[in-house]
């Protein structure tokens, strides 16, 4: 299925436009606006911001643009405050799940730990399209984490980590 605006090339769905305003804080996000490759198997959890997919044999390693959990499988660190639940909202959103990998050219292709980086989007039971990396966001699982350079969602993403703060979402309530 392909949205309306959007092109598929080689692959991969690419947008011919955007679907909100960077002003608008309570934007409507309708579906990816960057290239996205289509048709991944979550097939492990790694922890909230950290995925592990596969497609015709191919595994990949995927490190959530946007978003940063709090550390529940970090070697040689403590599990951190709401960082078992982060990883498990994931899994209960994600696991088994199929999905599209949406890139930024803003943030490169990996990170420096090799993990692809990517916004992860899903169908939801009535059929429409839920950006996870957003919806963690808004859970209060999640942060919104920019590292180097602003990104395409990150106006979005400020906005849902605002209505969770002021509404003690998960660990806005639980870290103090």
């Amino acid at each position: 299925m392909v949205a309306a605006g959007l092109a598929v090339m080689g692959g991969v769905i690419v947008a011919a436009t955007g679907v909100f305003s960077q002003t608008d804080t309570e934007a409507v996000l309708s579906g990816p606006v960057g290239p996205v490759e289509m048709d991944w198997r979550v097939s492990r959890i790694v922890d909230g911001d950290t995925i592990v997919v596969t497609r015709n044999g191919q595994r990949v390693k995927v490190r959530l643009i946007g978003i940063d959990t709090p550390e529940s499988v970090r070697p040689d660190s403590p599990v951190e405050c709401f960082g078992p639940e982060a990883s498990a909202f994931a899994e209960q959103v994600l696991q088994g799940r199929t999905v599209q990998l949406e890139s930024d050219p803003s943030q490169g292709s990996e990170d420096a730990y090799g993990r692809q980086l990517a916004y992860v989007w899903y169908l939801d039971d009535a059929g429409n399209s839920v950006l996870f990396n957003q919806q963690a966001i808004a859970a209060g699982v999640a942060r919104e984490y920019t590292y180097s350079t602003p990104y395409v969602w990150r106006d979005a993403f400020v906005a849902a980590q605002q209505r969770a703060r002021s509404g003690d979402q998960g660990l806005w309530a639980a870290c103090r």
